[in-house]
């Protein structure tokens, strides 16, 4: 597997977040394409992060880019 810092990841309108390693996975598992934002992790947090830490990292960056503000 190559190494990988970027995540695939979909923001519901209740702020929460789903991950998916890569964009093969989400459309496996029912995922709309078009919905699925990828995101570069930084690689000091892909490699030490918790799940949980990347999930927040994840969602503010949506929310900033949401707001046009990443």
């Amino acid at each position: 597997m190559a190494e990988n810092s970027a995540v695939y990841a979909i923001r519901f309108p209740d702020g929460s977040v789903t991950l998916y390693i890569d964009e093969e996975y989400a459309i496996d598992r029912g995922v709309d394409p078009a919905k699925l934002v990828r995101v570069e992790i930084p690689r000091e947090l892909f490699a030490n992060g918790s799940i949980q830490e990347i999930r927040e990292y994840v969602a503010v960056y949506l929310e900033n880019s949401h707001q046009g503000t990443a």
